[in-house]
């Protein structure tokens, strides 16, 4: 995989990546999420193309909506659930799916 700068403004996965390659993407984009708000563009299951504001990060998401650590929820290894700016509630992506991730530093 190419390096991923910590502060890359956007960046493209490509599907010829090994797990590995699989693996530090989505850590750097869980980091990118925790940072602030992301602009993910992936395909959903249904074929079509979705382009969503979201985030990680406590300060931007209510307070009444804020997943505990504690969660008995299993975390999922092949999508990450964000909360969505615009429609204001939890949605979540396959990874594998991404297109595009950009953001504002």
């Amino acid at each position: 995989m190419e390096s991923v700068k910590a502060l890359a403004e956007s960046y493209e996965p490509k599907h010829t990546w090994t797990e590995n390659d699989w693996t530090s993407f989505t850590a750097w984009l869980q980091d990118m999420l925790r940072m602030g708000p992301v602009t993910v563009t992936f395909t959903k299951k249904d074929g079509s193309e979705r382009i969503m504001e979201c985030t990680l990060s406590p300060d931007l998401i209510p307070e009444k909506t804020t997943v505990t650590e504690t969660s008995t929820r299993k975390q999922s290894t092949t999508s990450i659930a964000a909360y969505d700016l615009q429609a204001k509630g939890w949605r979540s992506f396959i990874l594998k799916n991404v297109k595009h991730v950009s953001f504002t530093i």
